[in-house]
């Protein structure tokens, strides 16, 4: 049974074909940018129709930091609408058996109650700050639900929390927060400064290891038959401030001692919980990596691959 992992090279990608052997049954094709354009229609089907895949995970996206969200907002929607476009329609026109395409909690309603769950996607217009990729975010969901009701296509999203572990982007300025502070450490390391984070440091986030979620996706295209997208996270109980993540990065480092906060930046929203409960009512047990293995693990693949990861 082939499955074609779209963004295949990236962070879940990586992840992915790290337990794809776990998976005996199915031959997995991990898609590069450099195998195809998945913004043109053409080329997209003429890969799938090479192919024939059974099934697709659709990871690939145009994604960045806060920087490339609030100055590059035509590419950060055309792109990603584009990408959607053409894989979903794609799959539609090779008979794909199931589709799992990835979305985000940043995509929510900046304005909502907490915890949010998987029914308040669409309550809301998203935050200023990455609404073109959010807009583009929601319409795969909307996409993948019209593909449902219209032609039966088993279409269906997941919406992790923040990801992070080996083959990141570890990007200064287009890197996620975990990533970011990893390479942030080591250059204030080696050059012994102060390792300065910006902001207070007492926003709460719910991090999710890249493996795990790996692991949760194949769970969705093996398993998951129920209506609507699902939220794949730790629970509320496993949030954790961005202090607490800047400490474990410092002892990971043995550079602890060094920690500045500089207020004089914005902590910018001050939690995004989402409510894993249907994750956990559907799948049962499932043991998730702690943030303090799985920064240990980050840190530990950063150093080892600091010439050739992407930073």
């Amino acid at each position: 049974m082939k499955v074609l992992v779209t963004g295949g090279t990236g962070l879940v990608g990586s992840a992915l074909k790290s337990i794809s052997g776990d998976y005996e049954n199915y031959t997995f094709f991990f898609l590069s940018s450099k195998d195809c354009d998945l913004t043109n229609y053409e080329k997209t089907l003429n890969l799938f129709e090479r192919i024939r895949p059974k099934f697709v995970i659709h990871l690939a996206a145009n994604v960045g930091g806060l920087f490339k969200n609030m100055n590059q907002k035509v590419q950060m929607y055309e792109v990603n609408t584009l990408i959607n476009l053409n894989v979903l329609k794609c799959a539609h026109e090779v008979g794909v058996k199931k589709c799992v395409s990835c979305l985000s909690t940043c995509i929510f309603p900046d304005k909502t109650e907490y915890p949010i769950d998987e029914t308040m996607l669409h309550n809301g217009a998203p935050h200023s700050s990455n609404d073109c990729y959010a807009y583009a975010k929601r319409m795969l969901e909307v996409h993948s639900k019209a593909y449902k009701e219209q032609y039966g296509d088993n279409f269906v999203c997941v919406i992790p929390t923040n990801i992070y572990g080996p083959v990141d982007n570890f990007s200064l300025e287009d890197g996620h927060v975990i990533p970011a502070l990893i390479h942030k450490c080591y250059l204030a390391k080696e050059r012994g400064e102060d390792f300065v984070v910006r902001g207070s440091g007492s926003p709460l986030r719910q991090f999710i290891y890249s493996t795990d979620l790996a692991k949760l996706m194949m769970w969705v295209l093996e398993k998951y038959e129920e209506d609507g997208s699902i939220i794949l996270s730790v629970g509320e109980k496993d949030e954790v401030s961005i202090k607490d993540v800047a400490m474990e990065i410092g002892r990971s480092f043995d550079y602890k001692d060094r920690i500045v906060f500089d207020t004089t930046f914005s902590d910018g929203q001050y939690k995004k919980t989402a409510d894993n409960h249907k994750l956990m009512n559907l799948i049962g047990d499932f043991e998730f990596i702690g943030i303090e293995e799985g920064i240990k693990r980050s840190v530990e693949w950063f150093v080892e691959n600091y010439e050739v990861c992407r930073k």
